[in-house]
């Protein structure tokens, strides 16, 4: 592929980027917790995660699925990290003894249930929503994380489909439908 006709890949992957910027914008205030500066950073991950998950729908459908998973897993270890916080030090290096093996046998799952780097992604990014968000909540935090997960993956999905009908239309010696020799 030429450059020029590359730019035009480029440029429309700057638009979507644009456009999920102001889609942030216009919908962090719609979100928790109030006073949020936005969470377009969740649907950059997830756009990122469309394109390890197999560019294709069910690959969304269980990167998704396993952001869930990664947030229950996430709020399973805090609330057990406070029932052992007796432990002192250990007390979290335990519970993920205790959380991660359940997570890794997600693996074995049936297919949707399965994308254990998703899980640990998803689990990720509700850890540091919880850390540094201020009045985060649980369930606020879960709502939040995975609207903005789907809108990446959306994204992600855009960016698959155009590229696809771009190539075939323009790129594979092809110009608006005529041939090119």
């Amino acid at each position: 592929m030429t450059k020029g006709k590359f730019f035009w890949i480029a440029f429309f992957i700057g638009a979507q980027a644009f456009l999920l910027q102001v889609i942030d914008q216009v919908l962090a205030p719609l979100c928790p917790p109030d006073g949020n500066v936005g969470f377009g950073w969740i649907s950059f991950q997830a756009w990122a995660m469309y394109f390890l998950s197999g560019l294709n729908v069910v690959g969304a459908v269980k990167a998704f699925f396993s952001y869930g998973i990664g947030i229950l897993a996430s709020v399973a270890i805090m609330v057990s990290g406070g029932m052992l916080s007796g432990l002192g030090f250990f007390t979290i290096p335990v519970v993920l003894l205790i959380v991660v093996p359940i997570v890794i046998y997600f693996e074995l799952a049936p297919s949707l249930l399965s994308y254990v780097p998703a899980m640990f992604v998803g689990a990720g990014v509700y850890f540091g929503f919880m850390s540094y968000i201020e009045a985060a909540t649980y369930t606020g935090a879960a709502i939040t994380e995975l609207i903005y997960c789907a809108l990446g993956l959306l994204f992600g999905y855009v960016t698959v489909t155009f590229r696809g009908w771009y190539e075939k239309h323009f790129v594979n010696n092809k110009t608006n439908g005529i041939q090119i020799n």
